[in-house]
């Protein structure tokens, strides 16, 4: 039996989602911070640090966004198959998703940083729309909304590389830490890297993406994988960048990776970094 959920009830889900991920660190991401602070040599590292623990706790009690940049609206949607969006003639759900993010950015006074055109007219939409939608089709009557404000500057200094299929793991571990080491203070670090492996072009980067809706902390389920994870964190860590590229031992507070089946004659890696201000929110309905 099919479970209906209103057009509407999706819209009101986004921009809450919209609204509050712009001012809501995730506990993770704050606790992450927090215990890097504790574990610091750098005094320097230690006062970055804390001030952007400050800059939260500010941005949730006032409600206010935890950066200037409020980023694009990716959207992750988990649609149940029994759900029908009821909705008006000719409307989807990922109208009822464009309508949310323009609310929410609406209502939050938020920064609309969308261009409609990217390489002559570059003119702002107005409405921080369309966003970047992500739909899955799962099993069940629920519908899951994940949004996610990614910023500019650090997903500017996000990369991909097609290997050899002959590649070995430390080539790959090298790779990537040179597109962290590269990307340095321009992303704002510390940083969460999502990695992706595998797949194909495309499908390798929406791996990287997807990785960084994990928690902090929580390794990949394949032993192999998560040896990588912990590998690569404590290489990235090594590079001595710090909290704002001014040096410590805190260049990212973690690094997820994700992996999929691929092409016998391919191995695509792709990098995704996020900036300290690593902003996702979700809800079920």
């Amino acid at each position: 039996m099919s479970r209906i959920i209103e057009f509407e009830e999706v819209v009101r889900t986004v921009e809450s989602l919209c609204e509050t991920v712009c001012y809501e660190l995730p506990p993770d991401v704050l606790e992450g911070l927090k215990q890097a602070a504790k574990k610091e040599s750098s005094q320097t590292a230690v006062k970055i640090l804390e001030q952007l623990i400050e800059n939260a706790r500010i941005a949730a009690e006032e409600r206010i966004p935890l950066c200037q940049d409020t980023g694009l609206a990716v959207v992750f949607v988990e649609l149940g198959s029994e759900v029908v969006i009821k909705a008006e003639k000719g409307k989807t759900i990922i109208d009822a998703i464009n309508a949310g993010v323009a609310g929410g950015y609406k209502k939050g006074y938020l920064r609309n940083s969308v261009v409609s055109e990217p390489l002559e007219a570059r003119k702002s939409t107005g409405s921080n729309t369309p966003a970047i939608v992500h739909l899955t089709i799962a099993s069940g009557d629920r519908l899951k909304i994940t949004v996610m404000a990614k910023g500019g500057g650090c997903e500017n200094k996000s990369r991909f590389k097609m290997f050899r299929p002959t590649a070995q793991r430390q080539q790959v571990i090298d790779w990537i830490v040179e597109v962290a080491k590269d990307a340095g203070a321009d992303a704002c670090p510390p940083f969460i890297v999502g990695v992706g492996i595998g797949g194909n072009f495309e499908y390798s980067c929406l791996l990287s993406k997807k990785a960084l809706l994990r928690k902090l902390g929580q390794r990949n389920s394949d032993r192999f994988y998560a040896e990588l994870e912990e590998d690569l964190l404590s290489a990235i860590n090594a590079l001595d960048i710090g909290p704002q590229g001014l040096g410590g031992q805190t260049t990212a507070l973690d690094c997820m990776v994700e992996a999929g089946a691929c092409h016998m004659a391919s191995l695509p890696v792709a990098v995704n970094i996020e900036c300290h201000s690593h902003r996702h929110k979700s809800a079920v309905i």
